[in-house]
């Protein structure tokens, strides 16, 4: 089972990187290193097909888990892809071309972005693996609790997208704060949602008996909050929005609950 999992596995990250080079080569072409963020999502639904038919797990276990991945991650894709159309290099990448200079980021960018990237979409992917991979243990009650925190989870996620989005189309709303729906009960429903899909996830994998795949699920929460997500934007937000102390006081960052008065 184990040189199983490690001979699909190993090849999922060269499925991953074959991907991501081509966009690398087009981000190249365009100038433009944020064209990496939209398929994120999409790593994972491409991964999530190859582990499909390179397994031989629980047929239900294994329809469930690649339709979830396929609308979480189809999802994400069409809406960064639509969210950064005809907009300019994303401010990180855009400081790092100006940082190591033009002559050098085109080559420096696969590194940097899109070569850790893949590296992380794989670590992360092992419990879509995992889930599908040889098991005697039909689709049970861990599957069903596993389902759940996804729907919540996909909710938060794709209902704060929306939300953010329809309140950004209004040019009335420009510099203030989004504070009702989703986001009236945390300051960052779509990363609590994200962090609650993958968890669901990981629930998957320990249904199909094994409980590492859980190590992905912390990965993925510990990138949301310190790295990419939380951290990084209430930095920018604090700063451009007079408004955010108050809602910082009011408002949980993470985990939703009742606003305080």
């Amino acid at each position: 089972m184990q040189s199983e999992f490690w001979s699909v596995y190993l090849f999922g990250f060269g499925v991953v990187m074959a991907m991501l080079t081509f966009v690398w080569m087009v981000s190249v072409k365009l100038t433009n290193a944020s064209i990496v963020d939209p398929f994120w999502g999409l790593g994972f639904v491409l991964l999530a097909i190859y582990y499909y038919f390179n397994t031989e797990g629980d047929l239900t276990r294994k329809a469930v888990v690649l339709l979830l991945t396929s609308v979480w991650g189809l999802r994400l894709f069409g809406y960064l892809l639509f969210r950064n159309a005809g907009k300019p290099e994303d401010y990180r990448y855009a400081q790092f071309r100006k940082q190591y200079g033009p002559e050098r980021y085109w080559w420096f960018s696969f590194f940097q972005v899109f070569l850790l990237q893949g590296i992380l979409l794989w670590l992360i992917s092992s419990p879509l693996l995992v889930a599908q991979q040889g098991s005697d243990r039909p689709f049970g009650m861990l599957d069903v609790l596993g389902l759940t925190l996804w729907i919540i989870g996909f909710s938060f996620e794709a209902g704060g997208d929306y939300q953010l989005s329809k309140f950004k189309s209004d040019v009335s709303n420009k510099g203030k704060v989004l504070n009702t729906g989703f986001w009236k009960y945390t300051r960052h429903p779509n990363y609590f949602g994200d962090a609650c899909v993958w968890w669901g996830f990981a629930l998957f994998a320990t249904a199909a008996g094994s409980y590492w795949p859980v190590l992905s699920s912390v990965l993925m929460t510990f990138l949301l909050l310190k790295v990419s997500g939380v951290a990084l934007l209430e930095r920018a937000l604090k700063k451009n929005k007079p408004e955010y102390e108050e809602y910082i006081r009011r408002t949980p960052s993470f985990f939703p609950w009742f606003p305080k008065k």
